[in-house]
């Protein structure tokens, strides 16, 4: 299984490298709030509390649509040939999935890199530690996009996501703290796990490393990823049987 995820690993790699144009554009969206919001921002708020929403602006745009890739493997029969491939049905969702996160990481660094030239001061342990929890984060929603796309009919996956990704961003704080929302919004938030791991993120840019928040917002994280984790694998198990 190892030696077959790293080969459809290598080989979504290639393919990504020949789509560079891809890569930025998909971190479009969250550069532009990041330079045209941002100094206004900066006047009433910090770097600290922008950056972090724009990140998982980010993780969840560019991993909850992951599985597009699969929905047109699906309609011009790539995937049908894998399936008769002696190759680990477990490999084929691991490969696709940690490319998805490679993915990820560039277009963080990249974001990172323009906040950093506008203002952004967070230390390197919290922004070590902020990028491991997005990156498990964006692979465990990679996984489960990939296994909404394979369960739902193939016209219905790109309006069906959309529309689901944009309130999930919004109820996470990813612009501004819930905290700052009224309260019943507020109360509303509480039932999206990316707002915990936002908060979790908010702290450890802020240098502050060992909080309740940063603890709950590892536990969503590590329950979020078990949980879809174990969705792709058995979807992805039953459509390559």
């Amino acid at each position: 299984m190892v030696r077959d995820t790293w080969v459809l690993f290598r080989h979504g790699v290639q393919v990504t490298l020949q789509q560079k144009v891809g890569i930025i554009f998909g971190a479009i969206q969250p550069l532009l709030f990041l330079v045209l919001f941002g100094p206004i921002f900066a006047t009433f708020g910090t770097w600290e509390t922008l950056v972090p929403g724009l990140i998982i602006q980010l993780g969840l745009m560019s991993m909850g649509l992951a599985g597009f890739g699969v929905v047109f493997e699906k309609r011009s029969g790539v995937l049908e040939r894998m399936r008769v491939t002696p190759a680990s049905r477990l490999a084929l969702l691991l490969g696709r999935v940690l490319n998805n996160a490679l993915t990820l990481v560039v277009q963080m660094v990249l974001l990172l890199a323009v906040a950093f030239a506008l203002g952004l001061r967070a230390p390197l342990l919290g922004l070590a530690g902020g990028l491991v929890l997005i990156v498990v984060l964006g692979t465990s929603l990679a996984a489960l996009s990939y296994a909404i796309a394979l369960t739902m009919n193939e016209s219905l996956f790109a309006p069906v996501m959309s529309t689901a990704v944009l309130p999930l961003i919004l109820l996470s704080g990813s612009f501004l703290p819930m905290s700052m929302a009224p309260g019943w919004l507020d109360a509303i938030s509480h039932i999206s796990p990316f707002r915990y791991v936002l908060e979790a993120l908010r702290d450890l840019f802020a240098g502050r490393y060992l909080t309740g928040t940063v603890g709950v917002g590892v536990a969503v994280t590590v329950v979020f990823a078990v949980v879809s984790l174990t969705i792709g694998t058995r979807v992805f198990n039953r459509e390559n049987a």
